[in-house]
């Protein structure tokens, strides 16, 4: 669901960038674009290993992959929030 809407919000921020000519529409929607890329060359490799772990061969170095998939995770709302202020930002 989160790729739908982050496609969605690039849409409406190439759609206000059109209507007012203001570069700050197309950054917004690029930033919230960059989620894209980012999961599926950052995110994706670390979701493989955790997948291909069995319930029962978890370990203390699957614990420490999990927090790290967990940080991994946070950029993505980092970059959501920064898109939200990009597009708040053309709203001014």
């Amino acid at each position: 669901m989160q790729a739908s809407l982050a496609l969605i919000s690039a849409m409406l921020g190439l759609v206000a960038f059109w209507q007012n000519r203001d570069w700050r529409w197309v950054a917004g929607a690029l930033i919230i674009l960059a989620n894209w890329p980012y999961t599926l060359l950052v995110i994706r490799p670390t979701n493989n290993l955790l997948q291909a772990v069995a319930d029962s061969d978890a370990s203390p170095s699957t614990r420490t992959l999990i927090e790290w998939w967990g940080l991994l995770h946070s950029v993505r709302g980092v970059l959501g929030v920064a898109a939200t202020l990009a597009y708040f930002w053309a709203v001014t």
